[in-house]
């Protein structure tokens, strides 16, 4: 095989992925299939070998001693806003509108990642716990469909994450 036919069927590194490789992080790529729900592109992580709870979504919210933060959570997982205020120091917060999610992310919904987002606007991140107990977790590698299997701890120190009780 030459050079250049191998180099087609490499898939090429997101950000978060060139991010994690620097600091020499262990990941693994994991793909996706996706579907539109409205105008919205998402995972379908039925079709997954991974169990909901090892998979982590990322939301942006914005409060107004704290302005925008993030929490992750597991997908089959709810996010409380009230325990994440009390753990922010805010009275309250609440999702940023989908309209305003790019401008406050830099990411579409569906795309969000903790590792991106602290490396291009450095707003405070909330794990749940549960990520920290699961030990390895999904999360988006800052495309729709791609995520990244890496140590929940490690993500956290790199994005100066907290872990805290965040669901209902």
């Amino acid at each position: 095989m030459n050079k250049m036919s191998h180099k087609k069927n490499k898939i090429h590194k997101t950000l978060v992925e060139q991010i994690l490789d620097q600091h020499k992080i262990p990941y693994q790529q994991i793909i996706f299939p996706t579907y539109t729900d409205g105008d919205v592109e998402q995972i379908n992580a039925n079709e997954s070998d991974y169990p909901q709870h090892k998979i982590f979504k990322t939301l942006a919210l914005t409060a107004k001693n704290s302005g925008p933060l993030i929490g992750v959570v597991p997908l089959d997982g709810r996010l409380s806003y009230k325990k994440l205020a009390k753990v922010s120091g805010n009275k309250k917060v609440g999702m940023v509108p989908l309209k305003d999610l790019v401008k406050t992310t830099t990411y579409e919904h569906g795309a969000n990642t903790p590792i991106g987002i602290y490396e291009k606007k450095g707003y405070p991140i909330y794990f749940d716990n549960s990520a920290k107990e699961q030990g390895d977790i999904l999360v988006s590698s800052g495309q729709i469909g791609r995520s990244v299997l890496v140590n929940a701890e490690e993500i956290a120190k790199l994005v100066h994450g907290k872990f805290d009780d965040i669901v209902e």
